[in-house]
C-alpha cells in the first residue's frame, strides 16, 4: 500500500506523532479534526496555526481544514466537526486506544520507522515556504 493512502486512510496520527518527534521546523502542535456525533472523518495533523502537514504535505491549515470537510460533507449530508489541540501522546497505543485509533503496535508492521522515511523523503523548508505562500497571497 502506498505511503499516501497508508498515512491518508488510517495512520495520520502515526504520521503526525513522527513529525512532532523530531519536528523538523519549529512551533507546530498537533491538532484533530473530530467530527460531530454519528459521523467518521477523524484526522491528525501537525500545524503551527498557520500552515499544516500530513500526508499531502504542506498546506495552508485553512486549505486542509476546507478540502477535508468537503470530502466528507460531499459523502454524508450534515457533516461537521470541531477542532481540538492534541493533548496526548500520539505514539502511545493506550492514549490513541482511548480516542477510537489504532497505536503503533496494532498496525501488521511497525508503522514508525516508516512515518520517519515518509518524512526523510520531504523538503520541509520548501514545502513550509509553498505553503507559507498560498497563505500570503
Amino acid at each position: 500500500m502506498p505511503d499516501r493512502i497508508f498515512f491518508g486512510y488510517g495512520a495520520c496520527a502515526i504520521l503526525a506523532g513522527a513529525f512532532l518527534e523530531h519536528a523538523p521546523l519549529e512551533g507546530f502542535y498537533g491538532e484533530r479534526i473530530i467530527p460531530g456525533e454519528g459521523f467518521s472523518g477523524n484526522h491528525i495533523y501537525a500545524t503551527n496555526g498557520v500552515i499544516a502537514f500530513d500526508y499531502h504535505g504542506y498546506s495552508s491549515r485553512e486549505r486542509l481544514l476546507q478540502h477535508h470537510g468537503r470530502g466528507w460533507a460531499s459523502h454524508s449530508a450534515g457533516w461537521h466537526c470541531t477542532l481540538e489541540r492534541v493533548d496526548f501522546d500520539l505514539l502511545d497505543t493506550a492514549d490513541l486506544n482511548r480516542r477510537k485509533m489504532r497505536g503503533p503496535d496494532q498496525y501488521l508492521y511497525d508503522p514508525i520507522p516508516r512515518a520517519r522515511r515518509f518524512l526523510q523523503r520531504i523538503d520541509h523548508a520548501e514545502g513550509a515556504a509553498r505553503a507559507l505562500r498560498t497563505v500570503m497571497s
